[in-house]
């Protein structure tokens, strides 16, 4: 890991990855003492060929959600071309990586020495904005460059959504006129953008929002060449399933297909979890069992701060051989730390029989999993390992099975 990464709290990446297995349970079958990080590039890749195969725009991959180096090229052969970027460690990872990716700088409030690197040194033409000082900032730092993409993010709704992000970035559509007037006068080009919040349950958490885009552009009465739709596209956890992620595609191009914008506007969005959350998951160990609880080898401090925090719910299940019969029990897990924080409501389903030396494995981690660890009270493993079998849940499976069957019928 570069000195500088970790300086500016960019999460430390694989450091140990073995040669490929054939899946979870060989890893357990290995008995190993600290947990290990599998990774799926097939599924990554997949999610990658859906999202420029089938969204009707430009796609591009919202680093912050797992800023792991593989990915981040498996997403580029796969035709992911763009990245939303959004820290200088970000621009530098990026642009390190993938010389020739084309880097968005979507956070709304940035250091003005942070612009001046990411346009002079890193090429960065693209900047996201919700204030006027934020505009002036863009301008001094780029020295009243000519060649820009300015992004005005609108606050909306996050209603839909599992997590919100309607507080802390956004101006009000109402109160958007003279920013959008002062952008478009700055611009080369002129932006809208938004995020829904994370893991939008249905689409119209999008075609509301894309209300809320019209009202601001008539209100301000200008030209708007890029519509970006931001992320929050879902993936499947459990009591999480969302509808097929074709038909959030279908709601926002007629939404886009009936805004007044320009002839040539570009329709862009910033999937983030959609395309990472399956690329991994954690083996992990029970250490000890007291009751309905768990304790296990990672946790808030690790891979799991969601299931800590917000009480996000992942996918498990238990990797013995031969498998146990007996019926599933809601379990919590307490993590390795000694902090009473350091702990995963759950409920986990588990077979009741789960004992202290068991294997878990907890599923749909490639989003901010790797991204929120820390090696906080001395735990953490950094070992990763390159697995073939299918992530536990999946929304591109079947796509992909359809798909084939399709050619067969050709």
């Amino acid at each position: 890991m570069h000195q500088e990464d970790r300086a500016l709290g960019l999460a430390p990446q694989t450091t140990d990855t073995r040669d490929m297995v054939a899946g979870a349970i060989d890893i357990a079958q290995g008995k190993p003492v600290q947990p290990i990080t599998l990774v799926r590039p097939h599924a990554a890749a997949r999610a990658a060929r859906f999202f420029v195969e089938k969204f009707p725009g430009r796609s591009m991959y919202a680093v912050k959600a797992n800023p792991s180096p593989e990915l981040i090229q498996i997403l580029w052969d796969n035709g992911i071309t763009h990245f939303d970027v959004a820290s200088i460690a970000e621009v530098r990872l990026v642009a390190r990586t993938l010389p020739d990716a084309t880097l968005c700088f979507m956070h709304p409030v940035k250091a003005e020495e942070a612009i001046a690197e990411a346009y002079f040194t890193h090429g960065v033409r693209t900047f996201s904005l919700d204030s006027l000082e934020e505009l002036e900032k863009i301008m001094r730092a780029t020295r009243n460059a000519s060649d820009l993409t300015l992004c005005v993010r609108l606050r909306v709704s996050s209603e839909h959504s599992k997590l919100s992000l309607a507080s802390k970035f956004g101006v009000a559509p109402h109160e958007a006129k003279p920013l959008l007037f002062a952008a478009r006068q700055a611009a080369d080009a002129l932006g809208i953008c938004f995020h829904v919040g994370s893991q939008a349950m249905t689409p119209e958490a999008y075609s509301d929002a894309m209300e809320r885009v019209r009202a601001a552009i008539v209100d301000a009465a200008v030209t708007v060449d890029v519509i970006d739709v931001g992320g929050g596209f879902p993936s499947s956890y459990p009591d999480m399933a969302p509808p097929p992620l074709e038909h959030y595609f279908e709601t926002i191009h007629r939404a886009f297909e009936s805004l007044p914008i320009s002839y040539s506007a570009e329709l862009w969005a910033e999937p983030g979890r959609a395309l990472c959350a399956e690329y991994s998951s954690v083996v992990v160990r029970v250490e000890k069992r007291r009751g309905n609880e768990l304790y296990i080898n990672d946790g808030a401090y690790g891979a799991l701060f969601d299931a800590a925090h917000i009480g996000w719910r992942f996918p498990v299940t238990l990797l013995r051989e031969p498998q146990s019969t007996v019926r599933d029990h809601p379990f919590s897990f307490y993590g390795p730390t000694c902090d009473d924080l350091d702990h995963m409501a759950g409920p986990f389903l588990l077979p009741a029989d789960v004992q202290a030396g068991d294997y878990v494995e907890i599923g749909m981690l490639g989003a901010y999993g790797s991204a929120m660890r820390t090696a906080f009270n001395g735990f953490g493993s950094d070992e990763t390992v390159i697995v073939e079998d299918e992530p536990m849940v999946s929304l591109y499976t079947e796509v992909e099975r359809e798909a084939a069957s399709n050619v067969v019928k050709l």
